[in-house]
């Protein structure tokens, strides 16, 4: 891919993100390590959107002045929100900060009928793009994954969302137990076919503490080992491309400009304030770097919120090697890489050029006209080796 394949690289360094985390799902996925949590009885909504105003009011007082470019709403279940409630809390943000005029509101939703049903509401409250979890588009994946819709709900609620929005991406697991490359590739095609502009395309991963963890331990759950899915992933890197949807991310494909605006906030190494239980932020304070997160557990977060007018647990200044480290680690998830200058603002010192030297010998990172580094098609799939060198 050309230095300039995608013209978002180019986008402002002052872009803000304002993250909402809504904590809620209906079920707890197997795969899933996030901050999400099944409650059978009624949400008090109504108290829980108080808290998130009360946050975002403490919030944008220790950060006056800033533009907001993007709101992305995640979760959890976000789309099990009423409607009246996004569209409260997208007030609360603009009461508070700037909006830019071409704002980018991403909301992420179940693909399950009855949340298809709210999305014209959505729309109506400010969202502008919708983040569907797919994950599958045959019935037996989606059911070993605990996904609660089938595929031809799926795909009928991405035909809602293509009606309701101007812009939709969806997520799709791969590397599933049994997966073959002829399979993905026909998934894979059917997917393009729906995608318009954006999606995102996961491996499957055991994380710590999941009951997939559990069962994987166990022997009960298997996985494709390591060159299967390497397979998988040349082939998800070449039928993108061929379609127009080349990695922007590593996991992640557009066409040209309909990159997650939101998301390159993160991996570009911006600022974003965290709103909502579990959600971290990255807030600029004078010419420091400060690192937050809130309260976990959501009834716990509720309280503090009210008690204190914030939910924040741990506020961190970072030194000049975390933020480094940090960039590194984030930028150089982009096809379009790392400027190696700004890496030196925030470590106070250069990349190593005997180690950038060795790595692009052996084929996993490149320089471009321009001066910037990035990892080659080649480098992606042992990525945290390679962050890892280039920031000893």
């Amino acid at each position: 891919m050309s230095a300039d394949a995608h013209p978002a690289a180019n986008a402002p360094a002052d872009d803000f993100g304002v993250y909402v985390h809504w904590p809620f799902c209906l079920s707890k996925c197997p795969y899933c390590d996030f901050n999400s949590h099944v409650r059978h009885e009624a949400i008090d909504e109504a108290r829980f959107l108080r808290a998130f105003e009360t946050e975002i009011a403490d919030t944008a007082a220790r950060t006056p002045g800033r533009t907001v470019s993007t709101v992305f709403f995640g979760g959890g279940t976000p789309s099990l929100m009423q409607p009246a409630t996004v569209g409260a809390i997208l007030d609360a943000i603009g009461k508070h900060w700037r909006i830019s005029p071409d704002i980018e509101v991403t909301l992420e939703a179940n693909p399950t009928s009855v949340e298809a049903t709210r999305f014209r509401g959505y729309r109506a409250a400010g969202v502008n793009r919708v983040s569907l979890g797919v994950q599958a588009l045959d019935d037996a994946s989606l059911r070993a994954l605990g996904r609660l819709h089938t595929a031809q709900e799926a795909l009928d609620a991405v035909a809602i969302a293509r009606s309701a929005f101007e812009r939709y991406s969806f997520d799709l697991i791969y590397a599933r137990p049994d997966q073959t490359p002829t399979a993905w590739r026909g998934e894979l095609a059917r997917a393009i076919s729906e995608a318009a502009e954006h999606f995102s395309l996961y491996q499957l991963t055991i994380e710590d503490g999941t009951p997939f963890a559990a069962l994987h331990a166990s022997g009960k759950l298997k996985v494709p080992d390591s060159d299967h899915a390497r397979t998988l992933y040349d082939l998800t890197q070449e039928v993108c491309a061929a379609h127009g949807l080349p990695s922007y991310e590593i996991s992640n494909h557009a066409r040209r400009g309909a990159e997650s605006r939101h998301n390159l906030i993160y991996w570009r190494y911006h600022e974003y304030a965290g709103i909502g239980p579990g959600a971290h932020g990255r807030l600029i304070s004078g010419n420091k770097r400060v690192a937050t997160a809130t309260e976990k557990r959501p009834e716990s977060w509720l309280m503090r919120v009210e008690s204190s007018g914030n939910g924040r647990v741990a506020e961190e200044e970072l030194s000049r090697e975390e933020m480094a480290d940090e960039f590194l680690l984030m930028g150089l998830r982009l096809a379009e890489g790392i400027d190696p200058q700004r890496f030196v603002t925030l470590a106070g010192r250069s990349l190593d050029p005997d180690r950038i030297a060795s790595l692009n010998v052996d084929g996993f990172v490149e320089q471009t006209v321009d001066g910037r580094l990035r990892v080659t098609r080649t480098g992606f799939p042992v990525l945290d080796a390679v962050v890892a060198d280039l920031a000893a």
